[in-house]
C-alpha cells in the first residue's frame, strides 16, 4: 500500500457543549466539556490510521501531558509518531470547540508547539517525506512550514494535499502551483480567492481559478449538499450520504483522510470520495473529534 505523510497540528480539544451561540455580553450555562485529542493534522493521521491507511504524523508538541497523551492516542490507531518533535519551550496546542445544540460548532485554537513547526525544525524529518506517496498539510502550522514542504515533495514527485484551513486570504498565485488536491468548505473557498459565493455556479468559477493557478483538483466540501470536485474541464457534484446530525467536529478531516486512503489503494478517485462521503456520515452521527472516527470494519463497504 502506498504510504501518508501528515504534516500538521496536534492539539488537545476543550470540546463545550451549548444549546446555543451566546450573543456579545451574554453570559450562559454550558451542559458539560470533555478533553479530546485533536487538531487538524492529527485528526486526519488518526482518521487514516483507523481506516487502514499507512500513515506518519509530523509535528509537535510540549513536554507536558497532553503531548504525551495525543502521541499515544495515534499510537493506538496504528499511526507512526517517531516523527513527532517535543518542545520545551512551549505547551502543546490546544482548541475550545463549542458545539450547539443543532450539531454546529465553533472553534478557537491556541497553537502552542504547533507554531515552533518551522522548516528549520524539519531537517531531520527529511526521511519522512522521502518515504511517503502522499503528503497531507494545513494551515493550522506556520504558512512558511507548508510552503517549504510542498516545494520539498514536488521535487521528490509526491503527491500534495492541502486542507486550507484556517484559510488565508490573499495567497501568492505560486502558492497554488503543484497541489494535487485542495479540499476547501464553502466558506474556505470564498476566503481562498476573495468572491462572494451566492451558488453553484459560482462555486465553480472560484474553485476553477485555482486550478488555473496550478491545482489539479479542487475538491469543496459542502456539508449536508455533499461536495463539489473541480478541475479544468470538469465539474462533478457528489450528494451527501443521509446522516443524523450530532457533531460536525472532524467530519472535514475524517473525509479528507479517507479519500486519501482509498486513493493509496488505487481506487478511482469518484469511488475515493463515495467512501469518504460514507466515513463522514459516521463521524457526523457521533460525539467529538478523533472518538467520533469509526474504525474500517464499522464503515459498510470499506473492507
Amino acid at each position: 500500500m502506498k504510504k501518508i505523510l501528515v504534516l500538521g497540528s496536534l492539539n488537545m480539544d476543550f470540546v463545550i457543549r451549548v444549546k446555543k451561540m451566546p450573543e456579545v455580553g451574554e453570559t450562559i450555562l454550558g451542559e458539560d466539556v470533555a478533553l479530546v485529542p485533536g487538531g487538524k493534522g492529527a485528526n486526519q493521521a488518526y482518521a487514516a490510521g483507523k481506516l487502514g491507511g499507512h500513515v506518519t504524523m509530523l509535528g509537535a508538541v510540549g513536554m507536558d501531558p497532553y503531548g504525551s497523551s495525543l502521541t499515544k492516542n495515534l499510537q493506538d490507531a496504528g499511526v507512526d509518531t517517531e516523527g513527532i518533535l517535543r518542545s520545551k519551550n512551549d505547551a502543546t496546542g490546544q482548541a475550545f470547540i463549542t458545539v450547539y445544540e443543532n450539531g454546529d460548532n465553533s472553534i478557537i485554537v491556541i497553537p502552542g508547539a504547533n507554531g515552533r513547526l518551522k522548516p528549520e525544525m524539519l531537517q531531520e524529518s527529511m526521511k519522512y517525506i522521502d518515504e511517503c506517496d502522499y503528503i497531507i498539510m494545513q494551515l493550522e502550522i506556520p504558512l512558511e512550514t507548508v510552503r517549504y514542504v510542498k516545494e520539498l515533495a514536488l521535487r521528490r514527485g509526491k503527491k500534495v494535499v492541502i486542507d486550507p484551513a484556517p484559510a488565508a486570504a490573499g495567497l501568492e498565485d505560486s502558492f497554488w502551483h503543484g497541489i494535487t488536491i485542495l479540499k476547501p468548505n464553502e466558506t474556505e473557498l470564498g476566503i481562498l480567492t476573495g468572491k462572494q459565493l451566492r451558488n453553484e455556479t459560482e462555486m465553480i468559477e472560484a474553485a476553477r481559478s485555482l486550478v488555473f493557478k496550478g491545482v489539479e483538483t479542487v475538491l469543496v466540501t459542502l456539508g449536508e449538499k455533499g461536495c463539489l470536485m473541480v478541475r479544468e474541464k470538469e465539474a462533478v457534484h457528489f450528494p451527501a450520504k443521509k446522516a443524523e446530525m450530532v457533531d460536525t467536529t472532524a467530519a472535514g478531516d475524517s473525509f479528507l483522510a479517507a479519500l486519501v486512503t482509498a486513493l493509496c489503494e488505487d481506487r478511482p478517485f469518484e469511488d475515493a470520495v463515495e467512501f469518504a462521503q460514507t466515513v463522514s456520515s459516521i463521524v457526523v452521527g457521533r460525539h467529538g473529534a478523533q472518538t467520533s472516527i469509526p474504525w474500517r470494519a464499522e464503515v459498510p463497504g470499506g473492507v
